[in-house]
């Protein structure tokens, strides 16, 4: 799953490479549950409540759980980017840009430092 990332503001996520949809494996790797036991209690929960009930919430917990991050996440900043993105990608762009225009703003300003008049060239290359 994810390594470094702490639980306690982590969520389950869906693994890639699971099998239908990957929700009994990323549960079992959440809850540190073995992936042949999540399995059998999937299929014993089908077998006793009927299909329709296990596969109705099976579908809906594939649609709610974010899928795993294809990189593993390290910080907390990354964890709430990725989940901001996984949510909302507007919010996840608006974000992004909000972060571009602002180097970009800073960049600017270096440059109009650096171009200035007052910015004496010679005087700092012979130094």
């Amino acid at each position: 799953m994810t390594q470094g990332v702490n639980r306690q503001w982590s969520s389950p996520y869906r693994s890639r490479s699971g099998m239908i949809l990957g929700v009994c494996k990323g549960l079992a790797e959440y809850f540190d549950f073995s992936l042949f036991g999540m399995r059998v209690l999937t299929c014993i929960l089908l077998v006793f409540s009927g299909v329709w009930p296990i596969i109705v919430l099976y579908f809906l917990a594939a649609v709610l759980m974010k899928p795993e991050p294809v990189v593993p996440l390290k910080t907390e900043g990354e964890q709430e980017f990725y989940n901001s993105y996984a949510s909302s990608r507007r919010m996840a762009l608006h974000r992004l840009k909000r972060t571009y225009d602002n180097l970009d703003r800073r960049i600017q300003q270096i440059e109009s430092i650096v171009t200035s008049r007052e910015y004496d060239w010679e005087r700092r290359l012979n130094e």
